[in-house]
């Protein structure tokens, strides 16, 4: 009979998934696809499932690793891939099994070791923040900082003790972040955590993908929201985490 309970629980399990996938999963924007296209300034190539910008002409000295929020494809990010490796950050936006990054937690082992010369940095989007900050919770020794996207670490990816900064981004009118949950975690980010605000910002302008179900209504458009995006994380990338490289 346990062994019938947990078969039946697989199939539920797996039904969820198929269900979530059809229902939450979304299609990048117009403006997402033609960011993920090469221009004067960046490079971009797809390699083992994993979308590169690869800046062409300055070099920031650190990379970015980003895993997307659930259900949400890995193209949805180019747009913020793309301003970051403009400014000379090599940004690399992992596609997940499913769209799910807890199915893709240890992804970024494969891009750290084939890139030994490179600096890294981690975050993610929603889900992909969580997953995320277990996996630098795991590699603190290959990690130089995360960032959040209206998201927060748990217990399993507790940041509480890293020597390394982090930078956590949220938006007034996000209505799917769990704010309760949010501040509960607050206690796993690192002492060195920056915190910045998008105003009129919401859940779903983390990416270029449209609507999501649940979420508040935006008052400034998606650009915008990428633009202060993009901006404060290069503010944080030059300051807190380059001042204390190790």
């Amino acid at each position: 009979m346990k062994k019938l309970a947990i078969i039946g629980s697989a199939v539920v399990l797996f039904c969820l998934l198929i269900w979530g996938y059809f229902y939450f999963n979304s299609e990048p924007s117009n403006v997402a696809e033609d960011a993920a296209n090469s221009t004067k300034t960046v490079d971009v190539l797809e390699e083992n499932d994993i979308l590169v910008f690869t800046p062409r002409k300055s070099d920031a000295g650190l990379s970015v690793i980003l895993y997307p929020g659930a259900f949400v494809d890995a193209l949805s990010y180019a747009p913020l891939a793309n301003n970051l490796a403009s400014s000379g950050f090599k940004t690399y936006v992992v596609e997940m099994p499913l769209n799910l990054a807890v199915f893709g937690k240890n992804r970024a082992a494969d891009i750290i070791d084939e890139a030994p010369d490179e600096k890294f940095v981690i975050g993610g989007h929603s889900l992909g923040g969580v997953m995320a900050s277990r996996f630098a919770h795991e590699n603190n020794n290959e990690i130089e900082g995360v960032f959040f996207l209206a998201s927060y670490p748990d217990k399993k990816g507790s940041l509480k003790n890293a020597s390394f900064p982090a930078i956590s981004i949220t938006a007034t009118k996000d209505n799917v972040l769990n704010k309760e949950a949010y501040n509960k975690n607050k206690k796993y980010l690192p002492k060195d955590t920056t915190f910045v605000s998008i105003e009129g910002g919401n859940h779903g302008q983390f990416g270029s993908y449209g609507e999501q179900h649940g979420d508040g209504k935006a008052t400034i458009r998606g650009t915008d929201q990428t633009d202060q995006v993009t901006n404060a994380l290069i503010a944080w990338l030059n300051t807190s985490v380059k001042t204390q490289e190790r």
